[in-house]
């Protein structure tokens, strides 16, 4: 019995100094920025898959009341992460980290159909930019200063190649969206800076895909086009993950 249970606690420690010693290889942590009508819980998927590959993986809990109150959120993660950033927003979350990835500590910026927006422009600026031919995120009228997306347009918007009992989920807990996070400029666009990716989802309708290019563009990012709705973290979290840590090289 002795010897069993000193072989179970020899292979517990072997493995587990496996698992420290592949975390310590990795030269970033990543820090995960969620946009508007959602939380963090969306990022599950692309932590756990960037962790299980040794990543430190943090993840920012947006109020997505105001613009300065979600950098000042991200920067108080960035500022916990053990080594440099590779710093990601979603949707609104790029408009975040647009202004909060000035800092040192930032490595690179990722966005994912994200708002890459330039100085003295806010995200109202672009959502109400025209179109044509593209679909806009169906957002209901403003109520007491703030937004939510149509209930009933919700899943097939944001997120049509998800699970529908999912989306209607997500519909039904949407966070609302402080028109001071919408309304407010940037001031300093971290991406004239930092090495920039940007993916583009094909199937937005949401963030017009001609936008997302655009923005792309002006900030030099290095392209990837997905055949995705909105909700690209989950429904194709595996190319998401591939995605950062293509940012997260050693040799970029």
């Amino acid at each position: 019995m002795k010897n069993a249970i000193t072989g179970l606690l020899t292979v517990m420690i072997t493995t587990a100094s496996a698992v420290v010693g592949h975390a310590a290889d990795k030269p970033v942590s990543i820090v995960l920025v969620h946009g508007a009508f959602v939380d963090a819980s969306g990022w599950q998927q692309v932590h756990d898959i960037l962790s299980a590959e040794g990543y430190e993986v943090l993840a920012v809990q947006n109020p997505t009341i105001t613009l300065q109150g979600d950098v000042d959120a991200t920067r108080q993660v960035i500022a916990r992460a053990s080594k440099p950033v590779v710093l990601v927003g979603h949707s609104y979350g790029g408009a975040v980290i647009t202004e909060a990835g000035s800092l040192p500590k930032v490595k690179s910026l990722v966005y994912l159909a994200a708002y890459a927006l330039q100085a003295g422009e806010s995200v109202y600026d672009i959502g109400t930019a025209p179109t044509p031919g593209e679909d806009k995120a169906p957002l209901l009228p403003p109520s007491d200063g703030f937004l939510l997306v149509d209930f009933a347009k919700f899943p097939t918007s944001f997120a049509a190649d998800v699970d529908p009992a999912k989306t209607k989920f997500m519909a039904e807990s949407q966070v609302p969206w402080g028109l001071g996070a919408v309304q407010t400029k940037i001031t300093t666009p971290a991406w004239k800076e930092k090495p920039t990716y940007f993916m583009v989802t094909k199937n937005d309708h949401m963030i017009p895909p001609s936008q997302q290019r655009s923005m792309a563009a002006r900030a030099g990012a290095k392209v990837v086009e997905i055949a995705s709705s909105h909700a690209v973290m989950l429904s194709h979290p595996q190319e998401v993950a591939d995605f950062i840590t293509s940012a997260a090289a050693p040799t970029n």
